[in-house]
C-alpha cells in the first residue's frame, strides 16, 4: 500500500493561521480604537490649552499696550515735573534775591525810622527848649521886627509873631528844580509826583514851621497857584488859635495830599491875605519862582521873564505896608531874575531871605 504524502499546508493548518491572523487583526483593531480615542481627548485638552494660552496672549498684548501707554504718559509726566523743577528752583533763586533785596531795604528803613525817631526826640527836647525860653524871655528872640505886634521874621530857623501866615507855592513847577524833569513829572502817576523830592522838600518846610508856632499864636496856612485858599476847613480865611493842635494837623494832611499843578499868581495870594483880620504879623512864603499869571489866567500859554517881573510888580503894589514877608525860595531853572526879586521883598518889608540845601529842614 501506497504512503499518503503529507501536506504541510493542509485545510487544518491554513484555519489555524487564519484564526490566529484573525485574531491578531481584532487584536490591533481594539487597540487602535482605544488609542484614537485617547488621541481626541488629548486633542481636545490640547486645544483648550492653546485656546486659553491664546486668549492670555491677547489680554497680554492689550495689557503690554497699556502699560506702553502709561510709561510714556509717565515719561512725559516726569518730564514735565523736571521742567516745573528747574523753573521752581529759579523763581526759588529769584525769591531769595528778592527777600534779600528786601531784607536789606527793611534794614536801611529800620535805621532810618530810628534816625528820624532820634530826630523827632531831639525836636521835641528842642521844641520844649524853646517854649521854656519863650515863655521865660519874650525879648531872648534873635531877630525882631518892631512894629505893630510882636513881629519877628526868620532867622536862627525860629519863628514868631501873634498871627502868623504860612503860604505855600502848589503851581506844577514845585515837582522839580529844572523845566525838563517837571514836564516829565506830569506825566507820572499822581503818588510819583506827590513824592518827587522837591515838593517833599516843601511840605517838610511848612511842617518845621508849624512846630516852631509860639503856644499863643494864631496861624493860618494858605496854598496858591491860580488861585489861593485855606488849607484849613471851616476857617473862614480868618486867623485860627494854635489850641491843642487839631487845625495845624488838619492843615498839613490836606498839604499832604496835594499834588502840584498849575500856574503861578502871587497877585491872588496877596489880595487872600488882605482879607485877614488884623493883617499878619509874619508871613512865611516858601515859593520856587515869579509869577506867570495875574488875577485873570494868561492869553499866551508863555510868558517872558520881564513879563514875569511885571506881575511881581503888580502883586507887590497890593501888598499891605508894614507886613514882614519872610521867604523861603527853591531856586527854579529859567527863572534868574526871582533870587533878586525875593530878596528885595523880604528886604524892603523886614523879613528874612532863605534859598535853603537840599537837607533842609
Amino acid at each position: 500500500m501506497a504512503r499518503r504524502r503529507m501536506n504541510v499546508f493542509s485545510l487544518a493548518f491554513l484555519d489555524v493561521m487564519s484564526c490566529g491572523f484573525g485574531a491578531v487583526i481584532l487584536i490591533f483593531l481594539i487597540i487602535n480604537h482605544d488609542i484614537e480615542d485617547s488621541v481626541k481627548v488629548v486633542n481636545k485638552d490640547l486645544l483648550s490649552e492653546i485656546r486659553l494660552l491664546d486668549y492670555q496672549v491677547q489680554n497680554g498684548e492689550r495689557d503690554l499696550v497699556e502699560l506702553k501707554e502709561r510709561i510714556d504718559e509717565l515719561l512725559q509726566r516726569v518730564d514735565d515735573s523736571d521742567r516745573k523743577l528747574v523753573s521752581t528752583t529759579l523763581d526759588l533763586e529769584l525769591t531769595r534775591e528778592d527777600f534779600n533785596e528786601l531784607d536789606a531795604v527793611s534794614l536801611a528803613q529800620l535805621e532810618s525810622l530810628n534816625e528820624l525817631k532820634s530826630d523827632v526826640d531831639s525836636r521835641e527836647v528842642e521844641l520844649k527848649r524853646l517854649k521854656a525860653l519863650n515863655e521865660a524871655n519874650e525879648g531872648g528872640r534873635v531877630r525882631s521886627f518892631v512894629g505893630e505886634g510882636d513881629r519877628q521874621y526868620l532867622t536862627g530857623l525860629k519863628v514868631g509873631g501873634k498871627n502868623i501866615l504860612i503860604a505855600i507855592d502848589i503851581s506844577g513847577s514845585m515837582l522839580d528844580d529844572t523845566i525838563v524833569n517837571v514836564l516829565r513829572r506830569r506825566n507820572m502817576s499822581e503818588e510819583r509826583q506827590r513824592l518827587s523830592p522837591k515838593w517833599q522838600r516843601a511840605v517838610r518846610t511848612v511842617e518845621w514851621l508849624a512846630a516852631q508856632l509860639p503856644l499863643d499864636a494864631s496861624f493860618q496856612v494858605f496854598a496858591f497857584n491860580t488861585q489861593a485858599s485855606s488849607l484849613i476847613d471851616d476857617s473862614n480865611d480868618q486867623w485860627v488859635p494854635l489850641g491843642d493842635g487839631r487845625s495845624l494837623d488838619q492843615a498839613i494832611t490836606s498839604l499832604q495830599k496835594i499834588i502840584p499843578a498849575g500856574g503861578t499868581s502871587l497877585e491872588n495870594l496877596v489880595l487872600k491875605l488882605r482879607n485877614l483880620t488884623p493883617l499878619p504879623d509874619n508871613v512865611y512864603l516858601i515859593i520856587d519862582s515869579l509869577p506867570t499869571q495875574g488875577t485873570r489866567p494868561p492869553r499866551r500859554a508863555t510868558i517872558s521873564g520881564s513879563g514875569r517881573m511885571d506881575l511881581f510888580r503888580n502883586a507887590l503894589a497890593k501888598l499891605p505896608n508894614q507886613v514882614p514877608i519872610n521867604v523861603i525860595l527853591f531856586p527854579m531853572e529859567g527863572d534868574p531874575l526871582a533870587s533878586a526879586a525875593y530878596w528885595n521883598l523880604a528886604r524892603t518889608t523886614g523879613g528874612a531871605y532863605m534859598a535853603p540845601s537840599r537837607d533842609w529842614p
